[in-house]
């Protein structure tokens, strides 16, 4: 059945931790280590409605699933992707659960109700448009990468009109767009509550943030989570990153 629902170029990578398999394309896209940390970042409601936007091969949204009863809507634009994550819906048999738009996220609103979501995950494109030095000749991570078809500020405003009241964004992103992002957030009336900095390793700089807002919520109570740290000096994934990829106690046993 695996061979018969691949593509050419096409190979099918599993989470350890979970039994979710995804179908990854190298030339194409492949999800990493931020798509699986920003599954596992936000408390996800046991029930309700969950959005992933920008979601490319499905790795977010399929991720959550393992966590929650909810419905999961999965929104992307490249239609390649989005056949892509909607056969790896179907090879983990979560239809019933799971769905992929292949629309631009200006749209969401066709599809899901306003005001009617509980939580929007999003890994965006990172990089501004104007940022040509190293841009990716690849036209899939190209439009995964830039802020060519949308951009920070139209997947907050998307974000303000479809979640519910204190429902909630949560993005991961570029700790040198911090400001930027705190700023736009503020200024669809998404507040920042909980903000975790990644690390490759314990004595370099941040490479990634974790940020959660809610809709209509209060400036006040913002944390700042412990640092998470990626990898070991020896290279080796720290213990927090081990577990996420491999489950509970996978080192320990023989």
């Amino acid at each position: 059945m695996n061979s018969q629902i691949l593509k050419d170029g096409e190979r099918i990578d599993q989470l350890f931790s979970t039994d979710v398999q995804i179908i990854q394309n190298r030339d194409v896209f492949s999800y990493s280590i931020d798509s699986v940390l920003l599954s596992r970042f936000p408390k996800l409601p046991s029930r309700g409605l969950i959005v992933d936007l920008c979601s490319g091969n499905g790795a977010v949204g399929l991720f959550a699933s393992t966590q929650t009863q909810a419905k999961i809507v999965e929104v992307e634009l490249q239609e390649r992707l989005a056949d892509m994550a909607e056969r790896s819906i179907q090879l983990n048999q979560l239809s019933d659960q799971v769905s992929m738009v292949n629309d631009d996220l200006k749209n969401l609103l066709c599809h899901v109700p306003r005001s009617g979501v509980d939580l929007i995950l999003c890994n965006p494109p990172y990089f501004k448009a104007d940022e040509t030095s190293k841009k990716n000749l690849n036209e899939h991570y190209l439009l995964a990468r830039h802020e060519i078809t949308t951009n920070l500020e139209e997947i907050c405003q998307v974000s303000q009109h479809a979640l519910k009241s204190n429902g909630r964004l949560a993005l991961v992103h570029r700790p040198d767009r911090f400001l930027d992002i705190l700023d736009t957030l503020r200024q669809y009336k998404l507040a920042p509550k909980r903000i975790q900095f990644v690390y490759p390793k314990a004595n370099k700089e941040a490479n990634m943030l974790l940020i959660e807002a809610i809709k209509d919520g209060s400036t006040d109570g913002l944390k700042i989570l412990p640092p998470l740290i990626v990898h070991q000096d020896s290279g080796d994934y720290t213990d927090e990153i081990f577990e996420i990829y491999f489950g509970k106690n996978a080192r320990k046993r023989p």
